[in-house]
């Protein structure tokens, strides 16, 4: 069953920010790491307003979750507030610097996808599948013709997915100077209508 989050407990916010740590902590671990201050920071940022979670039928336990920008923001609220917070004033100040270049991207045309996680015991149920779906919903619902997502160049498996889905590569970003902290050296900007 999919859901927007906004509305659901308070504990789907944390088993939604274990889940995104799970799949994107191997690319954030050195920015946001270690993984108690990282789930620290994500229980306090996730943007209900910009989340899509799945959840299992019998019981509340979330198997995926999808975030995505607006103007108004993504699925993460990394203010400095919030990194100060968590790893104090220095900390904060070089982590703020990089998070900005990290989301300093754009795409007033296209709705974009800001990060997809499915449970390791939940992949190949459809959940990938339900969720692009629910945000290809969403953006309609809110005047895109499109959806746009980047796929680090080190997961073949979700791009095979998003190719599968209907996505096509538009366009390659190289993170250069910021690949050893992300360990990745880009990604692959893919797109399709919704």
């Amino acid at each position: 069953m999919i859901r927007r989050l906004d509305g659901l407990p308070s504990e789907a916010v944390a088993q939604a920010a274990r889940l995104y740590w799970s799949a994107f902590g191997g690319k954030l671990g050195r920015l946001l790491g270690p993984e108690t201050r990282a789930l620290t920071l994500l229980d306090r940022t996730i943007r209900a307003d910009h989340a899509i979670v799945a959840v299992a039928r019998d019981r509340p336990d979330v198997v995926g979750v999808a975030g995505f920008r607006s103007a108004r923001g993504g699925f993460m609220s990394l203010t400095r507030p919030h990194l100060t917070a968590v790893y104090g004033p220095m900390g904060a100040a070089w982590r703020f610097a990089l998070l900005n270049r990290l989301s300093a991207d754009e795409d007033n045309d296209r709705f974009l996808i800001d990060g997809l996680a499915v449970d390791s015991g939940w992949r190949g149920h459809g959940i990938g599948t339900a969720l692009i779906e629910a945000l290809a919903a969403e953006a309609r619902a809110r005047g895109y013709a499109r959806l746009r997502l980047d796929v680090a160049d080190q997961n073949p498996r979700a791009r095979a997915l998003y190719e599968r889905l209907g996505f096509g590569a538009v366009g390659h970003q190289r993170l250069r100077l910021l690949a050893p902290v992300f360990g990745i050296s880009g990604s692959t900007v893919m797109d399709r209508a919704v």
